[in-house]
C-alpha cells in the first residue's frame, strides 16, 4: 500500500463535498508528472490525505482510500468543461483520474504552517519550494508522523 496526498480547493470541492457523496473521481488533472502518478504507481486500497489548497487556512482535513486503477477523464472531451483538451485523442487519452472514497475527517485539520514547523517534515514534499504538483507521494514515516498530529 502507498499513501499519498491530494489537494483540491475547498470551494471547489472540499473534504464535506467528499463526506456527502462517498466517492467521487478525481478529474481535471492536467500535468503529465500526477498522470503517470495515477496511471503507474497509484493502486487500489492506496490511502491519500484530502488536503484543502489555495484557501485561507490550507491544511490536510481527511483521509480517503483510492478505490479504481486509471482510467480516462471524460472531461477533457466536453468542449464545455474547463478541462477540455482539444488535442487530446478518444483513441489514446492524454488525461487520466481515479475514483477515491471518503474515509474520514481528520479530528483536527493540520494546516500547511504546522507542517512546516516539524523539523521531522523538513523533507516533506508539500513543504519544499516550488512544489506546485496538486498529487504527491508520502513516505510512510510522513504519513505515521501527520496522523500523530491530530
Amino acid at each position: 500500500m502507498a499513501y499519498w496526498l491530494m489537494k483540491s480547493e475547498p470551494d471547489v470541492y472540499g473534504i464535506d463535498d467528499l463526506k456527502r457523496d462517498k466517492q467521487e473521481p478525481w478529474d481535471g488533472i492536467r500535468n503529465y508528472q500526477v498522470r503517470n502518478m495515477f496511471r503507474d504507481q497509484m493502486q487500489i486500497g492506496d490511502i491519500a490525505f484530502f488536503y484543502h489548497s489555495n484557501c485561507k487556512i490550507p491544511a490536510i482535513t481527511g483521509l480517503m482510500t483510492i478505490v479504481s486503477g486509471a482510467y480516462p477523464d471524460i472531461t477533457q472531451f466536453d468542449p464545455e468543461s474547463k478541462y477540455f483538451d482539444g488535442k487530446s485523442d478518444p483513441k489514446n487519452p492524454r488525461w487520466l483520474l481515479v475514483d477515491v472514497k471518503y474515509k474520514r475527517k481528520l479530528k483536527r485539520e493540520i494546516s500547511l504552517k504546522e507542517l512546516k514547523a516539524h523539523e521531522q517534515l523538513q523533507d516533506f514534499r508539500l513543504n519544499q519550494k516550488g512544489n506546485r504538483l496538486s498529487v504527491i507521494p508520502v513516505g510512510k514515516k510522513e504519513w505515521d508522523l501527520i496522523l500523530d498530529l491530530e
